[in-house]
């Protein structure tokens, strides 16, 4: 690792340092953002069909302010995978940091029902269920470390519950994060190998832009009330924006 003004340790990257200037709240910051104008696409432009209306076109690809939206909110899982990982990396409580990913996936699955069926009941699970799943991939990365059989044969089990549950990004996400912890080390090749995996999505390969200028330090947000906004602010978000599209639509 490289090492800033100060002294301390940067975390690897493929970019040279003085461009690592993003702290870990600023990353979050960035993934919610982008995430919201996601959200709000899917749920309030949807509706509006001058949104729906082609501002250019290229080649056969028409553009309109719907799918740029959510064209830019492809990046945000990435960053989230990333985030995931350096949680599960520098956490003091994993068992803690597991059960909130269990638990905002409980409450987020009904305001998630809701964006995309309008109803209590939809056949797939929301995110923070593929994050999860790839958190217990993680500690299984570790746990049998030393062991082959058992370590193949959970990580197995893992893809197969995310295949049939069919949470957001499926077993494609699940795959994706494995790629994230097994390279942490190797910034280039995870962004290379990463990208060619999220090829089906590419506009979520800009993702390792971000990524790649973290300078390893927690930034501005500190604190319990602040870690738990962004396990809250999901759910709540999502809840807002379907409020306003009955109100609205």
């Amino acid at each position: 690792m490289s090492q800033n003004h100060h002294g301390s340790a940067l975390p690897p990257s493929f970019l040279p340092q003085k461009f690592q200037i993003l702290s870990g709240s600023a990353l979050k910051l960035i993934a919610i953002f982008v995430m919201l104008i996601d959200h709000s696409a899917c749920i309030l432009l949807s509706q509006y069909p001058p949104a729906l209306t082609p501002l250019f076109c290229i080649g056969q690809n028409a553009y309109t302010p719907y799918r740029i939206c959510r064209d830019i909110g492809r990046i945000a899982f990435p960053i989230f995978c990333f985030l995931l990982l350096e949680g599960f990396s520098h956490t003091r409580n994993r068992k803690n940091y597991g059960r909130n990913l269990l638990l905002f996936a409980l409450i987020s699955e009904l305001p998630w029902n809701y964006m995309f069926a309008d109803t209590w009941h939809y056949k797939k699970q929301n995110v923070f269920f593929t994050l999860f799943l790839g958190y217990l991939a993680f500690c299984a990365l570790e746990y049998f470390r030393e062991n082959r059989t058992r370590l193949f044969l959970t990580l197995s089990g893992l893809l197969a519950v995310s295949f049939f549950l069919q949470a957001d990004y499926g077993w494609r996400g699940f795959i994706f994060l494995l790629i994230m912890y097994l390279l942490r080390d190797d910034k280039a090749p995870q962004a290379i190998i990463g990208s060619c995996w999220l090829a089906y999505e590419w506009k979520a390969c800009f993702a390792f832009l971000p990524i790649n200028m973290y300078n390893g330090q927690r930034g501005f947000i500190r604190g319990k009330l602040s870690k738990y906004f962004f396990y809250v602010f999901y759910p709540l978000h999502i809840t807002v924006l379907v409020i306003l599209r009955r109100l609205l639509f």
